[in-house]
């Protein structure tokens, strides 16, 4: 009985043991399981990982807005529409284009600028920007911290057309008449501070001429006094000079692109004709709000590039005298960057002001 006695304390501590070393055992396993949700699991499950981290993987996920800063039926909207409708159809979701024309293309980029950054409001831009940069002073964004590249899609030549009246049939003939009497020669253009006029400005600058400029409000009523023969020449695009050139009331002189259009193989280029490094080339590229993840931007590049790269987007894109690029995202940001360089140089040189 005695010995009965003397056991039952040390039973009690012994079960008391095992149940704390239970117990700390239990506290170990919930302490490693909390380590390993941390780090291994994170590990051993990484798609899981990027579903939660990476926007681009469930991206897009709803309607994609495109807004295009100009009217219907011109260039950019053309452009606009035809990438819309082929991501509409690799996404299986609506890329909605949306025409916010004003100020020169100003409101729309306005608007993505300010827009959330998810990938799901987007804008076209046209090499209108980069003069805007300089020309109209004060914009309510900044071109190059405001918004993300995304790929530049196209670029277009303009011509250089003449009333078939005068006597010269090549730009080496023009200059040499410009040169033997200054201000004698002018040229119209769709307004002062677009493309036409900065193309004829660099044409004066490059090769020493005096050119007289005539504004007019819009590239046809400027065309049509070309056709007239009120005004010498002009920088047109091909969109809208291609019939006449075909019909024989207007002659090209050169595209302003380093390479021939293949919308005018016969036409040579500026530099070709003696002009030495002279370029002038519309173009058309997408842009995101600054900070939209990467990884979105990267997937939009991929998708657009591909579109652009196919021979049914070049068929479409030649109506409007256009011809597809499709860069990285980083080229486009270096190309916008050196345009408004180039544009912004040539403004102040000549002390051109915006109307």
């Amino acid at each position: 009985m005695t010995q009965s006695n003397e056991m039952k304390p040390l039973a009690l501590i012994n079960s008391s043991q095992a149940l704390a070393h239970r117990q700390a055992r239990r506290d170990w396993l919930q302490h490693s399981a909390r380590l390993a949700a941390l780090g291994v699991w994170g590990a051993l499950d990484t798609p899981s990982l990027w579903a939660q981290t990476d926007p681009a993987l469930s991206y897009p996920s709803k309607p994609v807005r495109l807004l295009c800063p100009f009217a219907p039926a011109g260039g950019v909207d053309i452009t606009s529409r035809a990438l819309a409708q082929k991501l509409t159809e690799a996404w299986s979701q609506p890329v909605v284009v949306e025409n916010k024309p004003g100020a020169n293309g100003t409101i729309a980029v306005d608007m993505v600028a300010k827009s959330s950054p998810d990938g799901y409001t987007l804008t076209m831009i046209s090499s209108s920007h980069s003069v805007n940069v300089t020309l109209q002073g004060h914009q309510p964004y900044d071109l190059i911290k405001d918004l993300a590249p995304i790929t530049q899609a196209t670029f277009q030549p303009y011509v250089l057309v003449v009333n078939p009246q005068l006597p010269f049939k090549t730009l080496a003939e023009l200059i040499a008449a410009a040169q033997a009497s200054p201000g004698m020669l002018n040229y119209g253009s769709s307004g002062l501070g677009g493309f036409s006029h900065l193309a004829g400005a660099l044409l004066g600058s490059m090769a020493g001429i005096d050119l007289t400029h005539v504004p007019y409000k819009g590239g046809a009523p400027a065309m049509a006094d070309v056709i007239g023969g009120q005004v010498h020449m002009l920088f047109s695009t091909i969109i809208q000079s291609h019939a006449h050139i075909a019909s024989g009331r207007l002659r090209p002189l050169a595209v302003t692109t380093l390479t021939r259009s293949k919308a005018l193989p016969q036409v040579p280029t500026m530099n070709e004709s003696g002009v030495k490094g002279y370029e002038v080339a519309g173009w058309y590229g997408a842009m995101a709000p600054a900070a939209t993840p990467p990884s979105v931007v990267d997937k939009l590049n991929k998708a657009m590039v591909k579109i652009l790269k196919t021979p049914e987007m070049a068929e479409r894109l030649v109506i409007d005298g256009s011809e597809p690029v499709g860069g990285s995202a980083a080229d486009f940001g270096e190309h916008i960057k050196k345009e408004v360089a180039k544009w912004r140089r040539l403004i102040k040189e000549l002390g051109i002001k915006s109307e």
